[in-house]
């Protein structure tokens, strides 16, 4: 999977390499933090890098000899200790600035290939950068792509995770000791809401204490121990986490609880380490990085060149990414979420994302109907499936709301079927006991005799035990258990049946609606219903679906349109066809009802 910035993978729980690779003679010096909850690390064995290449219990290793153009890493996640809630990649420059590398890209590898690529661009002029992070999430390590830069070089990375390095003011020296984190209960006191209490809970004396001993130099014999204090005092670390924002759901840019001119990126479940300055609503100024907009000729401000840029170059391929979804695990699932996760870290508008996904939600909801009703049956899965794609991309206009009405008359017409039938109240018509009434409209009973046909008006009734028609000096009554079928039939209602006149043919204003419910009502009667979710015999697998809109490119094969598409049987199922892809093929409405007038 190829991950942008924000985006996060699965990542199986074991020995995986982490990769990086790029394009120029600068040498790169790869390096992790193993961090617990608090976003700090234990001690100085939880930095990895180049002067202590192997953690203690064998999580991380790094390659001292990697192939020239790479840094390498060994994350063995099993391995992992419980504490340990994060291990953060990142890498230093000694000289140089990342920007100056070309095709920067960070691989994560598993025992039977890669599993996660996170190719960097617009990289900023800066010596060090964490470029993601391992971390659990419902018991399961995931991946998240990061490509944070920090320009106090590998000493401003290292003193953000709670590592003290000997010289603020530069990196680790390859020939010196290696820079080590501050002794226990001597750095980021504020950061990490320390509380100092003194025996008697007098906070102001143990403030004071604590800001004494942040700022006193470190003893070097003192490394790895905690500071000397009073024994008057005694001291307790809370560490108190900060709130989530309002939307804790939603992947998204924040204000920083911590720093109120940041924004920070909350990832639905934490927040991250990912920071951008909060830039304040102005129109002269672009809202995405803050620089100044130029003045139009009449008044207004053009758009932000470099965003511009920026942005149409990350839609090209989110485009692509977000097709890929739209027409695969689709708008439901979680692949979807992040296709808007990216979006949103990129601070691009979300309508600028609907925007270039119109004509593929267009074409999306055009093929979800098409399979919806391609066996007959139209479930709520596929209509909520339906509405959550026209919501997701703000889909509307004449066909979108054709489409719609289809989908919800499909689905009125299903549940009739399935025997959810209404009850309606019909005064002065004896019934039998517990006998119910699901149809009374007025009908045409038509019989076809030897001088032609024969019209009579009158009253369709549907009940729970039989059908009955009420006519000018005539009647008929069919209990449902002679009734063998019923369907719709160019206009008319056709009801096969074993009794002594042998069936009948009724024509209705809405032919589809009344086959529908006289259905339902047979089910019932016969104890035919479909339980919820089951599918009939004119069901055609999700799989034959797809291969037949491949094949015909999700086109009528009779004249090319792309609208109002219908599955058809070449060979139709009451005459032996198969419900095969051999014997499907799509066409739009007029071609396919032409062709049911010729059958």
């Amino acid at each position: 999977m190829e991950l942008r910035k924000g985006a996060h993978a699965p990542v199986p729980t074991s020995l995986l390499a982490v990769v990086l690779s790029w394009r120029s003679a600068h040498a790169v010096d790869a390096h992790a933090l193993l961090v617990t909850e608090s976003g700090l690390v234990r001690g100085d064995r939880d930095f990895v890098f180049f002067n202590a290449p192997r953690h203690a219990s064998q999580a991380v290793t790094l390659d001292q000899e990697p192939a020239p153009g790479t840094a390498r890493l060994s994350v063995s996640l099993p391995r992992t200790e419980a504490e340990v809630a994060r291990i953060v990649v990142s890498a230093s420059l000694d000289e140089g600035t990342f920007d100056q590398l070309t095709e920067l890209t960070l691989t994560v590898h598993a025992a039977d290939g890669p599993v996660a690529t996170f190719p960097l661009d617009a990289i900023e002029d800066v010596q060090a950068m964490m470029f993601g992070e391992f971390y659990r999430r419902d018991g399961q390590w995931r991946f998240r792509a990061i490509g944070q830069g920090w320009s106090g070089g590998l000493a401003g990375l290292a003193t953000e995770f709670g590592v003290t390095v000997d010289d603020p003011g530069r990196a680790a020296d390859r020939s010196g000791v290696p820079a080590r984190p501050a002794p226990a209960m001597s750095a980021r006191v504020a950061d990490r809401a320390e509380v100092a209490l003194g025996s008697n809970g007098d906070a102001s004396v143990a403030a004071g204490y604590a800001d004494t001993a942040t700022d006193d130099p470190v003893d070097p014999a003192l490394s790895g121990r905690a500071l000397p204090r009073p024994p008057a005092l005694t001291r307790r670390v809370i560490d108190v986490p900060p709130p989530p924002p309002p939307d804790p759901e939603l992947a998204d840019w924040h204000p920083d609880p911590q720093v109120p001119d940041q924004l920070r990126w909350w990832d639905g479940d934490e927040w991250t380490t990912s920071t951008r300055t909060h830039v304040r609503d102005n129109r002269a100024r672009c809202p995405r990085c803050d620089n100044p907009l130029r003045r139009k000729l009449f008044g207004g401000h053009g758009p932000c060149r470099a965003c511009a840029g920026e942005i149409e170059e990350f839609l090209t391929h989110w485009r692509t990414r977000a097709r890929r979804v739209l027409t695969g695990p689709g708008t439901l699932s979680e692949d979807w979420i992040e296709v808007w996760a990216a979006l949103r870290y990129q601070r691009i508008d979300e309508e600028r994302g609907r925007a270039v996904l119109r004509e593929a939600g267009l074409t999306q909801v055009e093929r979800m109907v098409a399979f919806a009703f391609a066996d007959g049956e139209v479930f709520a899965d596929e209509l909520d499936a339906f509405e959550h794609v026209v919501s997701e991309l703000a889909l509307s206009g004449p066909m979108v709301e054709d489409l719609r009405r289809r989908m919800h008359r499909g689905r009125t017409l299903s549940r009739l079927r399935a025997g959810e039938l209404p009850t309606i109240d019909t005064p002065g018509l004896h019934l039998d006991p517990e006998e119910r009434v699901h149809l009374d409209l007025p009908a045409v009973h038509i019989r076809m005799l030897a001088r032609g046909p024969r019209n009579t008006e009158g009253r369709l009734i549907g009940s729970s035990k039989k059908l009955r028609f009420v006519g000018d000096g005539t009647g008929i009554e069919l209990p449902w258990n002679r009734v063998v079928s019923v369907h719709p039939e160019h206009g008319t209602v056709v009801l096969a049946a074993t009794s002594a006149r042998g069936g009948a043919t009724f024509g209705v204003t809405d032919p589809d609606y009344v086959a529908a419910a006289l259905e339902g009502a047979l089910r019932v009667a016969k104890r035919l219903v479909l339980t919820p979710g089951q599918r009939d015999s004119r069901s055609i697998p999700q799989d034959v679906k797809a291969q037949v809109w491949q094949r015909d490119g999700g086109r009528c094969v009779e004249c090319g349109d792309g609208h109002y598409l219908e599955f058809d049987h070449i060979i139709p199922l009451s005459r032996g066809g198969a419900t095969s892809a051999a014997n499907l093929q799509i066409l739009c409405r007029a071609c396919n009802r032409a062709k049911g007038a010729r059958i």
